[in-house]
């Protein structure tokens, strides 16, 4: 119980009073209670519900605790007269509520200079050399107050006057671009204080601001003034302590750390935009959910020295103080974040499988439209057979009827040839005469007709005409045994000239496009 008590004892005042809600809720054990609460960022909506629900990965449950958390302005809707009465009745009841400053984005503006026509400028001649004047003195003047203890010095009024004499804060420097200027501060900081390693944004301000709202981190802005005596001290032995050098680079401190010369022009821009009242100075912006979703405001001003316990605990009591609203933000940044991935997920699963859909669509689309190709195309060739084997037959009975009688018996110029024909014909073995004068191509028509000439097909209907646009073509040959020979249907040659006066020939059938020997 003692290690309790004394745990509760180092606990801020917000941590106690989210703890008592939290035991009021559970009733769980104070020492139990604890670890929770910090591996929840001391938001007492998560802590609730990882002890009832268990501590699994929900990013969706805790971005909806930190929405709770936060509370919703609801927008409101008045004329002038009721928002003068409520001005005045507020003021008069209560206090304003406390807000932090706003923290602007601020650019560097570059300073341009216009030529001046020259009858003004001689007009304006005894004035600038009046002014160079007064402003040698001054300069003099402000010299031999800089030997003076910082104690009785006047540290704002020579700084502003300085700034002014100097043109607005360039001190003479050459004006460069914001990542050039934080390079230069940083290698003028290293030498001056030596090495070190506080991590210095390398970048203008604005791109300093834009990243910390971007990733919900602390902006830490350090202004030093090379002209006050209290800078060696404050950057030696508060900035350069070893607690609040590791403090700054801890990662879970969330801090990007910048840092400029007031002598430069974005630093002087900085100093009045920050309402800068005395060096060293640091400040500290957030964003702030509470006042507004993307208002980034100054969550804590340290100005003049001040030991290095005493800055580290401001510090760390300011991001302590926004660490929970920050801790929401990011939940639900997180959630959102979580949400889109698993949106982006289910419409790529949705995309892809519709274009499978779309690809097995395309395939049956493609396989109907061949199947259809290879039935019309089946269909033409059956129809083209078919016209061919009508004209086919129509070349029998024409070329049937062109065929010239057998030579009689007593005819000895004859060519006597025994065919044995082919067995699917049922013909058998037939013997002819032909002239000697007769061409092969007779014995082939015979041949191919001979059903014909014999009644055996029913080509009695066929007109005896010959078929337009058709060349017939056999299929079969005529051979001789011994010695092997083959005859081919020649218009031009004789069948005494080729076979002799008599032969025995075998009509081989062959298959339709089969070479021949």
């Amino acid at each position: 119980m003692a290690d309790a008590e004394t745990d509760i004892g180092q606990l801020s005042p917000t941590q106690q009073e989210a703890l008592q809600q939290y035991l009021a809720v559970t009733d769980q054990d104070v020492k139990d209670a604890i670890p929770l609460l910090q591996r929840s960022q001391w938001n007492v909506q998560i802590a609730i519900a990882k002890f009832f629900d268990g501590e699994g990965p929900d990013p969706l449950a805790e971005a909806m605790a930190a929405n709770q958390a936060i509370p919703q302005v609801a927008a409101r809707h008045e004329n002038l007269q009721q928002s003068l009465l409520a001005s005045e009745f507020s003021s008069r009841v209560a206090p304003r509520r406390d807000r932090t400053d706003p923290a602007p984005r601020i650019v560097p503006q570059s300073s341009t200079t216009h030529g001046t026509p020259w009858l003004l400028g001689l007009l304006l001649t005894p004035l600038n050399w009046g002014w160079q004047a007064a402003t040698v003195v001054l300069r003099t003047v402000l010299y031999a107050l800089s030997f003076l203890p910082a104690a009785i010095r006047p540290t704002l009024f020579t700084s502003r006057l300085s700034a002014a004499l100097q043109g607005g804060g360039s001190g003479g420097r050459r004006m460069l671009m914001p990542r050039d200027a934080a390079a230069r501060f940083k290698r003028e900081f290293d030498e001056e204080h030596g090495d070190n390693e506080l991590p210095f944004f390398e970048g203008g301000l604005a791109q300093a601001h834009d990243l910390a709202k971007k990733e919900l981190k602390f902006l830490l802005v350090v202004l030093l003034s090379p002209e006050h005596d209290d800078t060696a001290a404050f950057v030696r032995e508060t900035l350069l302590a070893p607690d609040v050098v590791s403090f700054i680079k801890d990662p879970s401190s969330n801090i990007i750390l910048w840092g400029g010369n007031v002598l430069d022009s974005e630093a002087f821009q900085v100093a009045r935009e920050y309402k800068c009242t005395r060096y060293p100075f640091s400040a500290l912006v957030c964003l702030t959910p509470k006042e507004g979703s993307t208002r980034m405001g100054i969550v804590k001003r340290l100005s003049g020295p001040m030991p290095a316990a005493t800055y580290l605990s401001e510090l760390q009591g300011a991001i302590e103080k926004y660490g929970a609203d920050m801790a929401g933000v990011r939940a639900e940044r997180s959630a959102q974040e979580f949400a889109r991935s698993l949106r982006d997920q289910q419409d790529s699963a949705y995309e892809r499988s519709l274009a499978i859909d779309r690809e097995r669509a395309r395939e049956k689309k493609e396989a109907a439209a061949a199947a259809a190709a290879a039935e019309k195309r089946a269909l033409e060739e059956a129809d083209a057979a078919a016209l061919r084997a009508e004209k086919g037959e129509q070349w029998k009975a024409w070329r049937a009827s062109q065929i010239k009688a057998e030579p009689p018996t007593s005819d000895k110029e004859v060519v006597r040839v025994a065919l044995k024909m082919p067995e699917a014909s049922g013909a058998g073995r037939i013997t002819r005469r032909f002239a000697q004068d007769a061409p092969l191509e007779e014995l082939y028509a015979f041949i191919e007709c001979y059903g014909v000439l014999h009644g055996d097909e029913g080509a009695g209907n066929a007109s005896k005409e010959k078929p337009i646009d058709y060349e017939h073509k056999y299929m079969f040959r005529v051979a001789s045994t011994l010695p092997r020979a083959i005859y081919e249907p020649s218009a031009t040659e004789t069948m005494g000239a080729t076979i002799g006066r008599s032969g025995n020939l075998i009509v081989e059938p062959m298959q339709d496009g089969a070479e021949e020997e």
